[in-house]
């Protein structure tokens, strides 16, 4: 069985480069296309989801932004599972700076480069290995500002309040980005950080192990 994995913000498919999938199952990773002008996060992720051979069985991996992009693919496309890893299925589960953000339109006020630097300034105070910062690092450099201002826009915008099922939410209690006392993880991991997909990924390759009974 396929299972697609959608990448965080400012990030692409080599975060997920120390998960391993239980035999029998296939890792395809969607590359984010290009928004379309004040594109909804919604009408995105529709567009991303033609990457994906709905027509047979599949799994949806969703990382930060990417959960909340698999959750709007969700409500059409029916996977056998969602699994958000670090993120939130609705709005409702964003703590409370978001709503500030959104009310003073800060994404639109930062310059783009600015937002793509403080990027990187920050994946470095986190704590991944010095082989997964050299990773991010070059990460967040390829990345394009201008969607990354796109995206925080559209994310500060989203007003999704279906939770995908069945789902699987994999929070770290060290998320400072998503806090988790404002989410509802299925799975916790202690002490876990946002990018703990990098940091705490055999933890997640245990969970991930259950696949094998969907």
């Amino acid at each position: 069985m396929k299972v697609y994995f959608i990448s965080g913000l400012a990030a692409d498919s080599r975060v997920f480069k120390n998960i391993k999938l239980p035999e029998g199952f296939e890792a395809v990773y969607l590359d984010w296309i290009k928004p379309l002008k004040d594109e909804s996060l919604e009408s995105y992720a529709i567009r991303l989801a033609e990457k994906i051979d709905h027509h047979k069985k599949f799994i949806l991996v969703g990382l930060s932004m990417g959960g909340m992009i698999a959750s709007e693919i969700a409500k059409k496309y029916k996977p056998e599972i969602t699994i958000l890893v670090s993120s939130a299925p609705t709005f409702r589960q964003f703590p409370k700076r978001f709503r500030v953000a959104r009310n003073l339109h800060l994404h639109k006020i930062i310059p783009a480069g600015f937002l793509k630097s403080a990027s990187v300034v920050m994946r470095l105070f986190t704590t991944e290995s010095p082989e997964d910062k050299v990773v991010l690092k070059q990460v967040i450099r390829d990345s394009d500002p201008l969607f990354i201002r796109w995206a925080i826009g559209a994310i500060l915008n989203w007003r999704n309040e279906v939770i995908p099922q069945p789902m699987w939410h994999i929070h770290g209690t060290n998320d400072k980005i998503l806090p988790m006392r404002y989410t509802k993880p299925t799975h916790i991991i202690t002490n876990g950080g946002h990018l703990m997909i990098m940091s705490r990924a055999n933890d997640l390759n245990r969970i991930l192990e259950s696949i094998r009974d969907i």
